[in-house]
């Protein structure tokens, strides 16, 4: 069995009188003696004899698991050797540092393994929050040094081919398993680089698990699942962190698996579980300037590539004139998420930024296109309890002089909370027939639709 270590053995100093700082010393300082400040010293210098011990080479080819056990052993022998004064315990501590260093993501590797915490947010080497159903709190994360912070943010960016840099001090990227990462490097992060991590959800989330920890009704849930199966065009609104994508993975389940999807994203996260999908994502530009590649510049291409649906992970520029041109050319039953705080304020904002790309087009020919393309709007929203729930859903009418017209399909209404603190409510509807029913009934699913609301 390849061994990590043993290839390359520092011969040690002589002992001296009296022990010096690292830092004044032409070679290696020998371990000092317990006092103030006497085991973080300790540590640090057995840190750096087991890395001088170590091939990077032999230790990148093996599995995290023999690779932890091996720089144990190594560990436990030159403390030994040394006779440092470490316990067994922070030996063991020392080496699942040092393998996370080298295979993860140094101190963020337990909490990215921590299937309890959906968020993390670094705010420099010092000050790391989580969020943990739905609560933020403060652990005691910390990292060595601004440098070690900085090396992380980087390895994660290079992992996807990206960079960053004091010259491109900001990224979106993702990690291996999905999660999404946002990168702040100084000079513009003050206190070091801040990262912030939407963890990638190993459990499949559906409707019937939305209900169960209420988020919706069932009655709602029902609803929704019409919509995705008679290919509404829908947009799911929200804020920051409040369910968007856990809800466009839970509708895209119920997607027929012989249709041909095109996802565009940014960072690419969306779990869609259909065999026929083509995901692309975007490019940020090279070192010298050029090569960016927009969400625009995908959803035009995807027009191209023969999709029976195109969803958008997130809208928030010009791309919302070419997402609109696709929902109203053919492409029915796409997706996309915006920024909002209600189905109302949600036309709004795909108004506004369709105008950032075609300023000189008239407001009311692009609330037309708002009306004719878009059938539903779902809000969803993080509550003050923690928890993630759907406010409204509204049907996109018509046009009424220069007003989009829109009509709640549901909408929750508060009712309180319960002994635990939980938030209690309902969801209300007017049980009204909707303008798209005809093609509710094209897909034989008109009276399941007039059902579900019957029940609420």
């Amino acid at each position: 069995m390849n061994r990590v270590f043993g290839r390359r053995v520092t011969a040690m100093p002589e002992p001296v009188a009296e022990p010096a700082p690292p830092v004044l010393e032409p070679g290696p300082a020998p371990m000092p003696s317990p006092g103030q400040g006497a085991a973080k010293a300790a540590t640090e210098r057995l840190r750096m004899l087991v890395m001088e011990r170590v091939d990077p080479v032999v230790a990148a080819e093996l599995p995290p698991a023999a690779l932890r056990a091996q720089l144990e052993s190594l560990v436990h022998e030159i403390a030994n050797r040394e006779r440092a004064e470490i316990s067994a315990r922070e030996q063991a501590r020392i080496a699942e540092e040092l393998a996370d260093d080298m295979v993860g993501y140094g101190p963020l590797e337990p909490l990215l393994q921590d299937e309890s915490i959906s968020d993390i947010m670094v705010n420099g080497p010092n000050c790391v929050f989580v969020e943990v159903r739905g609560k933020v709190q403060q652990t005691e994360v910390r990292f060595r040094s601004a440098s070690q912070l900085a090396a992380i943010a980087q390895k994660m960016a290079a992992s996807v081919g990206r960079r960053v840099d004091e010259s491109s001090p900001l990224v979106d990227c993702r990690l291996p398993d999905g999660s999404r990462v946002n990168v702040v490097f100084p000079p513009l992060a003050i206190d070091g680089a801040c990262i912030s991590i939407r963890k990638f959800a190993k459990r499949k989330v559906d409707f019937a698990g939305m209900v169960a920890g209420g988020s919706m009704s069932p009655q709602l849930a029902r609803i929704l699942e019409i919509a995705a199966r008679c290919r509404l065009n829908v947009v799911i609104s929200g804020g920051t962190g409040s369910g968007k994508t856990t809800m466009m993975n839970a509708m895209s389940r119920l997607i027929d698996h012989g249709e041909r999807i095109v996802t565009i994203e940014d960072a690419a996260e969306l779990q869609l579980q259909q065999p026929h999908v083509v995901r692309l994502e975007t490019r940020p530009v090279n070192l010298e300037g050029r090569g960016e590649i927009t969400q625009r510049d995908l959803i035009r291409n995807a027009l191209r590539m023969r999709p029976d649906r195109i969803i958008v992970g997130e809208v928030r520029g010009a791309e919302a004139f070419d997402m609109l041109q696709a929902m109203n050319t053919g492409h029915d039953g796409s997706y996309c998420t915006v920024h909002a705080n209600t189905t109302r304020d949600a036309v709004i904002r795909i108004e506004n930024m369709v105008q950032m790309g075609q300023s000189n087009l008239p407001s009311r020919a692009i609330r037309t296109q708002i009306a004719s393309a878009v059938d539903v709007i779902v809000q969803v929203a993080r509550m003050r309890d923690g928890g993630r729930r759907v406010l409204q859903v509204s049907e996109v009418c018509g046009l009424e002089g220069e007003v989009v017209t829109m009509n709640d399909i549901f909408a929750f209404e508060y009712g309180g909370e319960d002994p635990n603190g939980r938030i209690r409510g309902r969801w209300a509807t007017p049980a009204l027939r909707p303008g798209f029913f005809d093609r509710l009934e094209y897909f034989g699913l008109g009276e399941a639709w007039m059902n579900a609301l019957r029940e609420a």
